[in-house]
């Protein structure tokens, strides 16, 4: 009770940003009463409370074991991912054959390419034409906007075909879609980026500099919450998180990896260049959508010491065996999914 409260502050100073005369009231009068509940149960050790505290200790080590192992896992990622240098040396096949279709990967990474894509690309006889890395976060604002749902970048050349989204959900949006809205809205958002990008560089080949079209670009990727704070989407979550005292125009530059010139033929007509890559998406998502998981399980190194040992390969591995699995919510039929297992070393 007391940690929730102290959350909940947390929440009210830098999300709700409420009154600090209503904060300090809050907290005077909850964790009043419930510092006054945990010196009672303090006192009555010896008459039995003892059995509260036990279970306080046991709910701690629970979150904290999770929240260890989640950290060592997501760096453990960090550190494998894999370069550009050698998608480039693999060529727009990926050293492997393009199959219709559209490959959603499914990771916790907001730069870079994940490693289990590598042990997709040596494990599977083929990928799709097309591959999105989706990544879903949630943002320090109650709603985004449907508009403002997704965010692409391009990875690679152009002819690759490899994108990457990131899903932005607010703490008050409940994510009922089924996979095919999922889908759907996927699809909308990444043509509407792909024209917003060849209109881009269309006005940067002619030189023109038009402040309508600046300002709506700029429109495009800040939010803004109820309470008057702004947040960038058009950055990566990290690279916004960490570049908060930029500016706007500075902080857009940096993080992920921005979009490259086309290493295709040169056309003479960039509409028609435009319309072609549309046609191969749509062309894509008429011969299907197939969800990638990768199953990224991390064991502790025999060097490790036997506490990280016992709490990595028993504890945390039996939390993400019975956790919820974010997968389960956008009721993804069994047909439309590929699974692949990968262990990283701690």
């Amino acid at each position: 009770m007391m940690m929730t409260t102290i959350l909940v502050t947390l929440v009210m100073l830098l999300i709700w940003q409420i009154n600090i005369i209503v904060v300090l009231s809050f907290i005077i009068i909850f964790l009043g009463i419930e510092l006054t509940f945990f010196s009672s149960v303090l006192w009555s050790v010896g008459d039995g409370s003892w059995i509260i505290l036990v279970f306080a200790v046991v709910m701690f080590l629970i979150m904290y074991i999770w929240n260890y192992g989640s950290k060592l896992k997501y760096e453990t990622e960090v550190k494998q991912k894999l370069s550009m240098d050698l998608m480039r040396e693999l060529g727009s096949n990926l050293g492997t054959i393009r199959a219709p279709g559209i490959g959603l990967l499914y990771n916790e990474l907001v730069k870079g390419i994940p490693a289990i894509f590598g042990h997709f690309l040596t494990t599977l006889p083929a990928v799709h034409s097309m591959i999105i890395f989706v990544c879903i976060k949630y943002v320090p604002v109650s709603v985004v906007p449907q508009s403002e749902r997704f965010l692409f970048r391009r990875v690679c050349p152009k002819n690759y075909h490899i994108f990457r989204c990131i899903a932005r959900y607010g703490y008050k949006d409940v994510r009922k879609e089924n996979h095919q809205t999922f889908e759907q809205l996927l699809i909308e958002s990444l043509e509407k980026f792909i024209r917003r990008e060849a209109q881009e560089r269309s006005l940067e080949s002619d030189g023109d500099e038009d402040s309508d079209s600046e300002d709506d670009h700029s429109f495009s990727r800040v939010l803004i919450a109820p309470n008057g704070s702004m947040y960038l989407l058009g950055v990566p979550l990290l690279a916004e998180f960490k570049d908060t005292n930029k500016p706007i125009s500075e902080a857009s530059t940096s993080g992920e990896v921005k979009p490259e010139p086309p290493t295709d033929p040169p056309t003479s007509d960039p509409e028609q260049s435009l319309e072609k890559e549309l046609s191969f998406i749509r062309k894509a998502k008429e011969s299907g959508v197939v969800y990638l998981l990768g199953h990224g399980d991390i064991r502790a190194r025999k060097d490790s010491w036997f506490i990280k040992k016992l709490v990595i390969n028993y504890f945390y591995a039996f939390l993400r065996k019975n956790c919820r699995r974010g997968v389960a919510n956008l009721s993804v039929p069994h047909s439309h999914l590929i699974q692949v297992g990968m262990t990283y070393m701690v």
